[in-house]
């Protein structure tokens, strides 16, 4: 299979995965704000809100745990992106002064046929840098 192929069969799992992201954060209360959000830092998967906190969910579908575990993947450079994203994202919306937070959902979904396996991990990571937003 050609790269241009795996390219295309790695972003369709993962619109699938976030697509289950944000049906399970609804199920738990949160009201989505945005979806694939970009702007000049990065992209974040989704935006959401569960009372006064603003959350930033960073989503990660694999097939399988060859690689490790999907959550593995938003090592520190990510990590630092997201970080900047969101934080133009708050000051954008003038939100610098509420509650904010990153989580991650992470799924394992088999080409199997079986139910994905969804792990949802609130603020999973603490913001990059210096202490430029409130959790």
């Amino acid at each position: 299979m050609g790269q241009p192929m795996k390219n295309l069969l790695r972003k369709l799992l993962g619109d699938r995965g976030e697509r289950a992201g944000v049906k399970h954060l609804k199920k738990q209360g949160y009201r989505i704000i945005a979806k694939q959000y970009r702007n000049q830092f990065g992209e974040i998967d989704i935006i959401a809100q569960i009372g006064a906190t603003t959350v930033f969910v960073e989503v990660k579908t694999r097939k399988s745990e060859n690689d490790g575990q999907p959550f593995e993947a938003v090592d520190r450079r990510k990590q630092e992106k997201l970080t900047r994203a969101a934080l133009a994202w708050l000051k954008k919306h003038r939100r610098l002064e509420q509650p904010a937070r990153f989580d991650i959902v992470s799924i394992l979904w088999p080409d199997d046929g079986s139910e994905p396996r969804l792990t949802h991990y609130e603020n999973a990571f603490e913001p990059t840098g210096r202490g430029q937003m409130f959790s």
